[in-house]
């Protein structure tokens, strides 16, 4: 059976052009030889519109790499998500949603009309996404290669703003504490933050060497690595914790040692998750546009893709601006005010 995607390849117009065409649109702008073409092609090819009550409902697929348990350890993926959700449910859009944790997922997300896929991905997992559909896009992976479609932050100078804030404050030793995220059992992603971060204090020529640490993306391990930035009994005066929940977990471990924030140690997060505002003392940290991350997304699948002319489809990267959110944790450093 003909479809509205079929139309719009032959008559080289939009699956949106053609949908309104053939819904008697007559706020359509466009030349009555392009009406009529798109339905010489439609009675062409014997399309037949469905009933009301036969509509099939647009469907997208959203597929987290991160199990239901570790999106409650860190919220910046599911606050993704969420932004995927509530645009379709303004949209009257189905979502299917699939784990990476779960046993069959390729089976559970086959025949949905867009795919969104949340986090980092080895070359034969795109393969397998691209095989379901090739409306797809990739959110929160970056590649040298823009090879697919895909949302991500502007990191780089997101940790730019974040040492020029600590550098305007005084601090000449800073610190970095991150994560490690794994594309598969033996590949590390790459990551950005802390390439612009050491990069950027070389180019400074501050002191950082001795106080960069990655373990994982948890509140847990940020407590663990600040634990052995004290027990070194070499304190950097400000510390950059690649994510909110890093950052709690270093604030934790402070208190614990008898630590003042930020009379002896500032420390800025990234993500602005909504316990950022509410640490005690409020957190400096950088609001990354997480939810309309997947707004946008789904936004793409559902619309955007398809009004493209298959001649002109090509591979996108969407780069958002992220935003440096003062709070109560840097001051000057110690011996400085």
């Amino acid at each position: 059976m003909a479809t509205i995607k079929d139309i719009a390849e032959k008559a080289g117009v939009s699956s949106a052009t053609v949908s309104r065409i053939l819904n008697q649109d007559d706020t359509l702008s466009v030349t009555d030889e392009t009406r009529a073409r798109v339905l010489k092609i439609a009675d062409g090819l014997n399309y037949r519109k469905k009933g009301k009550g036969t509509t099939k409902r647009t469907t997208i697929g959203v597929f987290q790499w991160y199990s239901l348990f570790q999106e409650l350890e860190d919220p910046y993926y599911q606050n993704i998500r969420v932004g995927i959700e509530k645009y379709c449910a303004d949209q009257n859009i189905e979502v299917i949603r699939a784990f990476q944790s779960d046993p069959d997922y390729l089976k559970t997300l086959s025949g949905v009309d867009g795919l969104i896929c949340i986090g980092k991905f080895a070359q034969k997992d795109i393969k397998a996404f691209e095989q379901l559909t090739d409306n797809i896009i990739f959110i929160d992976m970056r590649t040298s290669r823009i090879s697919f479609n895909n949302i991500v932050l502007d990191l780089h100078q997101s940790v730019i703003d974040v040492i020029d804030y600590f550098v305007e404050l005084g601090h000449t030793r800073i610190g970095y504490l991150g994560g490690k995220e794994y594309i598969d059992e033996d590949t590390v992603y790459f990551e950005q933050r802390k390439e612009t971060f050491i990069n950027y204090c070389r180019k400074l020529e501050l002191c950082y060497e001795p106080y960069v640490i990655e373990e994982e993306f948890s509140a847990e391990s940020g407590y663990q690595m600040m634990n052995r930035l004290i027990e070194s009994g070499n304190l950097p005066t400000a510390v950059f914790a690649a994510s909110d929940p890093i950052a709690i977990g270093a604030m934790r471990s402070l208190y614990e040692h008898g630590y003042k924030i930020p009379d002896d140690i500032s420390i800025i997060g990234f993500d602005d998750i909504s316990v950022a505002e509410f640490s005690n003392p409020p957190l400096t940290t950088v609001h990354a546009p997480s939810e309309y991350m997947g707004e946008y997304a789904a936004n793409f699948v559902a619309k955007l893709y398809n009004e493209v002319p298959s001649e002109y489809k090509t591979p996108v990267r969407l780069t958002l601006p992220c935003t440096l959110i003062k709070r109560q944790t840097c001051g000057k450093p110690r011996g400085e005010k």
